[in-house]
């Protein structure tokens, strides 16, 4: 009998060792950009379209400017400089290959694209799409009221970090891989 219940207890334990360490690699998987739920192929459609603006350079001459410098978190991480194109921020039109907001980080005096945000006010939005927040391929975007810390009319925003991962999630607002002590 007793060599019974060990024996049980050894499978229970052995059962809980083996679902916690499931868990915990469906956890790592999921916090790798490319295969977060939802939408596998919006980090590497971003990187396509935007590869060309991986010198800001090409950024600048293609109308994005840079707008407010380096967004910090106010507990952890960083965003970058946002370069906004306003031609296609007013448009309030989505697609994965343009990007309101090119994402950058200041390193060793030049800038590193390391991802994106889209952008869009919310009133037009909404009056336009029967009161349903944005979605591109399958992410839902974040609503942000005004007043705001940007002083800008209430938006909905969306970034992708497609050229730098993020330990939190490929559409997570802030990377602790990023940073702008290098400005």
């Amino acid at each position: 009998m007793k060599s019974r219940v060990f024996v049980a207890s050894r499978a229970s334990v052995l059962s809980v060792a083996v679902l916690a360490l499931s868990s915990f690699a469906l956890a790592q998987h999921e916090m790798q950009p490319d295969s977060m739920p939802g939408s596998p192929n919006l980090v590497q459609l971003v990187r396509t379209a935007t590869q060309q603006y991986l010198n800001v350079n090409a950024a600048t001459a293609a109308g994005y400017a840079p707008f407010l410098g380096c967004v910090t978190g106010q507990d952890h991480g960083a965003m970058g400089v946002h370069y906004v194109n306003g031609t296609l921020l007013n448009a309030g039109q989505i697609d994965a290959s343009q990007p309101q907001a090119l994402i950058y980080e200041p390193s060793n005096g030049a800038m590193r694209l390391v991802g994106v945000e889209f952008i869009v006010f919310a009133d037009p939005w909404l009056q336009n799409n029967n009161n349903n927040p944005p979605v591109l391929d399958g992410q839902v975007f974040q609503f942000v009221d005004s007043p705001n810390r940007f002083n800008i009319p209430a938006f909905f925003e969306l970034h992708v970090w497609a050229w730098r991962a993020n330990p939190q999630g490929a559409y997570v607002d802030w990377n602790n891989q990023v940073t702008c002590t290098a400005e």
